[in-house]
């Protein structure tokens, strides 16, 4: 007797609809702002804050243990919720290393945000690592946001400037967040919260049309009558003020801690670290003191004490609901242990539920199952949980397929935005044995093919790279991204150093000091050139005017903008300091001719 029950993935199963133990969790809560539950196993926790989310009328903030499993229980979400969940993850920085930061992370937690702040009720997944850095405070998120409406009087030169105050880079096709570009009347603008960049076509002052796109084809994806464009939020200034993400939503806001005492102290560990990289921190540049970048242990404690809260693990405190569960037992692919314990089940009137990954899983799981016992009923959901469980309360028995087959179970998070510079799977087809490519974390050695190698009894399929002293790395095919093709000078052949040895870390580090010593030089040098006085030319005049009127043809908007640009820092007391760059035929000739005639006109020899 098999009953399928067809899903798809961002379907609700129908399991622990009004659970009664679920609500008295939740009354509980309401009656004494806090709970406590214990005995909870595998995916039950995600039942359990599915249902504390529904009951709730405003936000829900799940803290995980770390991210690798609050990305599990991310996913686990996405299956039971009709609307997707949101991830906070940590912006992939050390403290004070802003090198170091990951645009993708930074994008999804600016989303998170703007979300929050749109949105009374999200639910939000989140560990300590992503918690340990202070956010701003809405105020200060609507400062940096740019909201632009289909119908809005607004100048594009308006808008440019806009975007150059909030730290956004020019470009001549937009690829990732923090770039836009500007051709006629179009503007292409990658905010920090939306994933997919923004086309705002004007007509005139007024914003015609706002689409957004696909980066790769350029093609247009889905039509807005709004546009939000937050500035990179992770970037740190001075008279920001920020605080915690527990103070950001309502204060009504509900709080589900995993282990509140694992929390605390990894909060406890990072904040440490960002003491001692701030005191190791050198030069003339005020940074802010950790305080007003992170939390600790302490400060989130005192956050979550005057929130709504949930402990899924007690650790010494009194339980106020305990529930028996017991995990999936391990069958060792042995289908007829399976089989045995859907029987077993059945005759104790439990109801056996199957997890899929998908439709081929349900389809092989199928035909075994009713090979094997025939007559034992089974629900089959075509959606992929974390991990099963036995519910001895409510005599449920849920089984992930991935645990049957002893299959890896791998999380999926959103994260492809960004221009990522790692080799792609047709890249690699491309390399050749000898071929230089670049380890993030080893450097560079030698390419020497793709190789399959036994990993704890599994065969696995994973990249020879050959380094100093005849030494070996193979590179999982999954950690791809941690390679690409080395790009040195033409013909010069790299320096390849032995594994472990030190090196790599070496050269990174100097590269690095070497990048900010420039980069402070020119601080200094265009410091101190803002404070000399420079010649400044008078206004164009008739001669001026009849040499640019003797052009063939007219100019272009671009070629317009660039010349009034290049006259106004001509014009200016401070010493003028402007490239003019672009392709061939554009008509850079035209400016400088402009610009040589003006200086000549001057009194000046060109």
């Amino acid at each position: 007797m098999y009953f399928y029950q067809k899903v798809r993935v961002t379907n609700l199963p129908v399991l622990y609809q009004n659970n009664l133990q679920f609500r008295a969790v939740y009354e509980s809560l309401c009656a004494n702002g806090n709970a406590v539950v214990s005995g909870l196993i595998g995916s039950k926790h995600s039942f359990l804050v599915k249902s504390l989310f529904d009951q709730h009328p405003d936000t829900t903030i799940w803290i995980l243990n770390n991210k690798e499993e609050a990305a599990y229980f991310l996913n686990d979400l996405e299956v039971l919720l009709p609307n997707p969940p949101l991830f906070f993850p940590s912006s992939y920085r050390r403290p004070y290393n802003i090198e170091e930061t990951d645009n993708a992370n930074v994008l999804l937690r600016a989303e998170t945000l703007q979300k929050l702040k749109e949105l009374p009720k999200q639910l939000v997944v989140t560990y300590p690592e992503a918690l340990f850095e202070q956010v701003l405070t809405p105020k200060e998120l609507k400062r940096k946001t740019l909201s632009i409406n289909i119908g809005d009087e607004l100048s594009i030169d308006f808008v440019n400037e806009t975007l150059f105050e909030f730290g956004f880079s020019r470009v001549d096709f937009v690829a990732e967040p923090g770039e836009f570009a500007v051709r006629g009347g179009i503007l292409d603008v990658h905010s920090f919260s939306h994933d997919q960049p923004f086309r705002i076509e004007f007509f005139g002052d007024e914003v015609d049309t706002i689409r957004t796109f696909d980066v790769t084809s350029q093609r247009s994806t889905q039509s807005l009558n709004q546009a939000q464009i937050l500035a990179n939020i992770e970037q740190k200034e001075k008279e920001e003020v920020r605080q915690s993400l527990l103070a950001f939503p309502s204060a009504n806001t509900l709080v589900c801690v995993q282990n509140e005492s694992v929390i605390t102290a990894e909060l406890d560990a990072l904040f440490k670290h960002a003491q001692k990289a701030f005191e190791n921190i050198s030069g003339e540049i005020k940074r802010q003191s950790p305080k007003e970048l992170f939390i600790d242990g302490k400060t989130f404690s005192k956050g979550l004490s005057i929130l709504p809260n949930v402990h899924f693990s007690p650790s010494g405190k009194t339980s106020t609901h305990t529930f028996s569960c017991q995990p999936q037992p391990h069958f060792k692919r042995k289908f007829d242990w399976f089989s045995e314990h859907l029987n077993e089940n059945y005759a104790q009137q439990r109801t056996n539920h199957i997890f899929c990954a998908s439709e081929t899983q349900k389809e092989r799981l199928t035909q075994i199952i009713e090979e094997l016992v025939p007559e034992t009923p089974f629900h089959c959901w075509v959606a992929p949980l974390y991990q099963g469980f036995i519910d001895e309360d409510e005599n449920i028995v849920c089984y992930t397929d991935h645990q049957l087959f002893e299959r890896y179970h791998k999380f999926r998070l959103k994260n492809g935005y960004s221009k990522k510079q790692a080799i792609s799977l047709k890249a690699l087809a491309q390399l050749e044995v000898g071929d230089y490519v670049t380890h993030i974390d080893h450097g560079i050695g030698t390419f020497g093919g793709l190789q399959r190698i036994d990993v704890e009894g599994k065969t696995q399929e994973a990249i020879k790279l050959f380094y100093g002293d005849r030494d070996i790395l193979y590179v999982s095919i999954h950690s791809l991204h941690k390679i690409s093709k080395f790009n040195g000078k033409d013909g010069a052949v790299p320096k390849v150093y032995k594994l472990g040895s030190g090196a790599w870390k070496k050269i990174k580090q100097k590269t690095k000091k070497k990048v900010k010593e420039i980069a402070f030089n020119l601080i200094n040098v265009y410091a101190k050139r803002r404070m000399n006085k420079g010649f400044s030319c008078g206004p164009d005049t008739y001669l001026q005017h009849e040499l640019e009127a003797s052009f063939l043809f007219e100019d272009t908007p671009d070629q317009r903008t660039a010349t009034q640009a290049v006259k106004q820092d001509m014009e200016d007391q401070k010493p003028m300091d402007r490239l003019v760059c672009g392709d061939v035929g554009f008509g850079k000739t035209e400016v400088a001719i402009r610009a040589a005639f003006k200086a000549v006109d001057n009194g000046k020899q060109v």
